[in-house]
């Protein structure tokens, strides 16, 4: 029986051969944070030479693509990319994501911003029917942590504050439990409107455009609906 790390590794090879069929070998591919992001890029290194360049999404991301050899280049240096390929904690039916358990949801969110298409790779565990099983992280300015988790209190969560983490960007995470997110776009929005919150870890407004999940029978592929 295939182990999750097995299915993790599938859909990263599948990414690989989806964007040589679709995007060519000469294009600037994004590239996200965490476990499966990282069976990415080592499914990248032996096509190195066929990649113009890379973008990534956090320091750790970056130093392990350079490892295999790719080239890294600023987000701000580029004038397009055709596509960004990250994992997601959960992910629904209408492609909507929880993003940021690796703590880089605020650059994975504007990576993803830039991209003219965002691949989502992800083993069948992480396909739910309603997001909020995996805590929300939100991105916080240090200064503001107080406030925001008190907002985050009187819209039905329980914020608890990721100990010992300091983000790329220098803030710290809150991590928003029991939620029940049934409608991901109004979330977003109204966490992003309150003061001190720098990202949001919903993925909605800008949702994958393609699943990759693998599992026991296979990759299977979801558009967006």
């Amino acid at each position: 029986m295939a182990s999750q790390d097995d299915l993790k590794r599938a859909v990263a090879e599948a990414a690989v051969q989806c964007i040589s069929v679709h995007f060519g070998t000469a294009a600037v591919i994004g590239v996200g944070t965490g476990s499966t992001a990282d069976l990415f890029i080592d499914a990248l290194g032996p096509h190195r030479e066929s990649i113009a360049a890379v973008v990534a999404s956090s320091e750790r991301s970056a130093a392990r693509l350079r490892e295999r050899g790719l080239t890294v280049v600023d987000l701000n240096d580029i004038e397009s990319m055709p596509v960004y390929v990250d994992g997601a904690d959960e992910i629904d039916a209408g492609l909507s994501m929880i993003k940021g358990g690796g703590g880089a949801l605020t650059r994975e969110k504007i990576v993803a911003a830039v991209a003219e298409r965002f691949i989502c790779i992800a083993d069948a565990s992480k396909r739910v029917q309603v997001l909020g099983r995996f805590p929300l992280p939100v991105e916080v300015i240090p200064m503001g942590r107080a406030h925001v988790a008190r907002q985050l209190a009187a819209l039905g969560g329980a914020p608890r504050l990721r100990e010992g983490v300091v983000t790329d960007n220098g803030n710290v995470i809150l991590d928003v439990h029991g939620l029940q997110i049934r409608d991901p776009v109004a979330l977003e929005d109204a966490l992003n409107r309150i003061a001190g919150v720098v990202t949001v870890g919903l993925f909605a407004r800008r949702g994958a455009d393609l699943l990759l999940l693998g599992t026991p029978q296979g990759v299977v592929e979801f558009g967006r609906p």
